[in-house]
């Protein structure tokens, strides 16, 4: 069995990047094409506003993120923080993966709060791509580091 070294993980903001997507969407780690009817279906789904992050709420978010993983002891490798997604390359911890995102994603959610922020501010999961050796890491962090 191979050791994971880390892992890159992205999730997005609530309404902004549904299954069906132009741009292309993640499901289990698979990236598919556009498909116009599951989309439509998907934004009926919707319940409110879609979310993006303001240039402040961004800082908020990564500092939240990088706060809670120092507490922790978790190494945030890279993050980038855009107004509708995070991505974050991290090292291996032990935890469950499901786990320390759903801390991150805690963490921001209430430093947002605290900034006046209200409402749902995540979708529902997020995708992940384990890392098996350094050079998968490092080119996972290159990824996350050239979009800043």
């Amino acid at each position: 069995m191979r050791k994971t070294v880390g892992y890159m993980v992205t999730f997005t903001t609530y309404g902004t990047w549904l299954q069906g997507d132009e741009r292309g969407w993640v499901k289990d780690g698979i990236i598919y094409e556009e498909n116009t009817e599951l989309r439509k279906a998907n934004e009926g789904q919707v319940k409110g506003d879609a979310v993006r992050l303001g240039r402040r709420e961004k800082e908020i978010v990564r500092e939240a993120i990088c706060g809670k993983a120092e507490s922790l002891g978790e190494k945030i490798l890279a993050i980038s923080v855009w107004s509708n997604h995070v991505h974050i390359v991290a090292g291996y911890s032990g935890r469950p993966i499901e786990a320390t995102i759903r801390i991150y994603k805690n963490a921001a959610s209430a430093a947002l709060r605290g900034s006046e922020f209200a409402g749902r501010v995540w979708s529902r999961g997020f995708d992940k791509r384990f890392c098996f050796d350094e050079n998968s890491l490092r080119e996972r962090i290159k990824y996350v580091e050239g979009h800043k």
